[in-house]
């Protein structure tokens, strides 16, 4: 799976809170910017990525 390792913008490591945000913001219908907020993502550029990004997997191999 494709995950987000780093902000394009400028270059923090964002992977290593990836998978508690999708967990809690995306799955667990919690407000992503409060997710955001306790996992420490304090940049706008990061917080950007983190939820703007899409997981390709289902749709290019939506077989399992």
């Amino acid at each position: 799976m494709m995950i987000p390792v780093r902000c394009f913008t400028c270059g923090n490591v964002i992977g290593e809170h990836w998978d508690e945000f999708k967990r809690r913001a995306r799955e667990g219908d919690e407000d992503p910017g409060k997710v955001l907020d306790e996992l420490g993502v304090e940049r706008h550029c990061c917080r950007r990525m983190m939820v703007s990004h899409k997981d390709l997997v289902d749709v290019v191999a939506p077989y399992q």
